[in-house]
Parts: structure tokens; C-alpha cells; sequence
């Protein structure tokens, strides 16, 4: 018997074409780049509030076993094996893997990167305290199936942030128009308006998989000061959750 999986073979392929620019902070990535300082600080707030961990410790996140799913280059996944965690990166675009790989290793990290999927990883038993699912969930065919996969993959008492992007006219405007039209930062076609999900669809989501959405803030871009920030009222445009799995 085959395993269901929610990939999207279409949007692999929009990220295998660009794989191996994932380090380069002025090529197709930029936005992910721009954006990542904004995304480390709200996902090492929520773990370490969750986990009660120092952030001023050398290594605050030992001891936790973390799965970035859908890794790409690593961004995400190298920052928090600094932090101490014990890192799987998993992504279903397999150009990426070895991109992450030879990255990884010329900064002295050790991460085990996997070409895999969420599914297979959950059936195959693996199972992680804290799941990292950033602008994943807009690009799979299933997201309820995909969210509970996330779901089986967390431990009880394990925590998931998943960030995505709203669905409204700004959000067209800021992420299609502005972003792959207009400062032409991603090559037409990256996302798909449509699959876009509002907060409110994403907290459903959640629940329905199973998890207990906590938190949610929004990930706003400053044009004049060229920079990213949260706020907890704007969820315009880019958002990030938070989610426990109770039992």
C-alpha cells in the first residue's frame, strides 16, 4: 500500500529550480533572509516560554528534539542547532537536501537533513518536541491532511509554530504584485494566491488536526525602515501561530 502524501509536485518543482540559491541574501530568497530575524524571534520566545529554557543560556534549546519541516537551505534549522537543539530538516524538494547539507557543514553543524515528507516521517514513527512548519502550508495539496501529519509528528506537550499568509487584497497586492511583479524578489508563479489561508481558516485547521492553537502574530515588512517586525494586531499580511499538542 502506497503512503498518502499532501505534496504538491508542482510546487517542488518551483523550489528545486531555485535550490541552490538558498544562501545567497541578495538572490531569490531575499524575502526568507529579509524575514528570518522576525521569524527566530518569535519561534525562540514561544519555545522557550513553553519549554521555560534561558534564552541568555549558551545552548537553551539541549535536550529538545526539533523537526524543520519543509527546511529548504536551512535557514531556520542551523540557527536552532546553535541553540542546542537536536535538528531533523526535512523538505520534499530534493535539490534542497544537498544544498543544506554542504552549508551545514561548513559552518560546523550537525543536522540531519532528509528528502521527506511530513507523512513519511510520521508513519515511520519519528516523533519531535517542537515542529518548525514556516510557509509550508499554502503549498500543499491538503492542508488539513498536512496539519495532521504535523500533529502526529509532536510528542504530547509538543509545540508547533506554522506560519503562512493571510488571503485578502493586501496580501495579493504586498506578496504577488509587489513581491514577484513589482521588486520581481521571487519568480512569477511562487505562490498561489488562492491557497492562501486566513487566521481564522488556520485555527480551524489546527483544531480539526487535533492541536491547540496558544498564540498568533502577525509579521509586518517596514518599507521605510527596509525591515520586519511582530505585532499582535496586524495579521494582514504574513502571520504566525502557535499550537500544543495536549495528548
Amino acid at each position: 500500500m502506497s503512503l498518502t502524501t499532501t505534496v504538491d509536485p508542482a510546487e517542488v518543482a518551483k523550489f528545486e529550480a531555485m535550490a541552490a540559491e538558498w544562501w545567497d541574501p541578495a538572490g531569490k530568497f531575499k524575502p526568507l533572509h529579509m524575514l528570518n530575524p522576525c521569524r527566530l524571534d518569535y519561534i525562540c520566545t514561544q519555545i522557550a516560554a513553553e519549554f521555560g529554557r534561558d534564552l541568555a543560556a549558551d545552548r537553551p534549546f539541549a535536550g529538545l528534539r526539533l523537526l524543520d519541516i519543509g527546511c529548504g537551505g536551512g535557514l531556520l534549522a542551523e540557527p536552532m542547532a546553535r541553540l542546542g537543539a537536536d535538528v531533523v530538516g526535512a523538505d520534499a524538494a530534493e535539490r534542497n537536501i544537498p544544498v543544506a547539507r554542504i552549508h551545514a557543514d561548513q559552518s560546523g553543524l550537525t543536522i540531519d537533513y532528509r528528502h521527506t515528507t511530513a507523512e513519511a516521517l510520521a508513519a515511520a514513527g519519528e516523533r519531535f518536541d517542537v515542529v518548525l512548519n514556516m510557509e509550508v502550508v499554502e503549498h500543499v495539496a491538503d492542508p488539513l491532511a498536512y496539519l495532521t501529519a504535523c500533529h502526529d509528528l509532536l510528542k504530547p506537550g509538543g509545540l508547533m509554530v506554522c506560519s503562512t499568509l493571510n488571503r485578502n487584497l493586501k496580501s495579493y497586492m504586498m506578496a504577488i504584485v509587489g513581491a514577484e511583479q513589482v521588486m520581481r524578489w521571487l519568480p512569477r508563479g511562487t505562490h498561489d494566491w488562492a491557497k492562501f489561508i486566513t487566521p481564522d481558516e488556520l485555527c480551524d485547521l489546527l483544531r480539526r488536526a487535533g492541536l491547540d492553537p496558544v498564540d498568533r502574530r502577525g509579521m509586518v515588512f517596514n518599507p521605510l525602515g527596509w525591515s520586519w517586525s511582530l505585532s499582535d494586531r496586524d495579521l494582514s499580511v504574513n502571520y504566525a501561530t502557535t499550537s500544543l499538542r495536549r495528548g
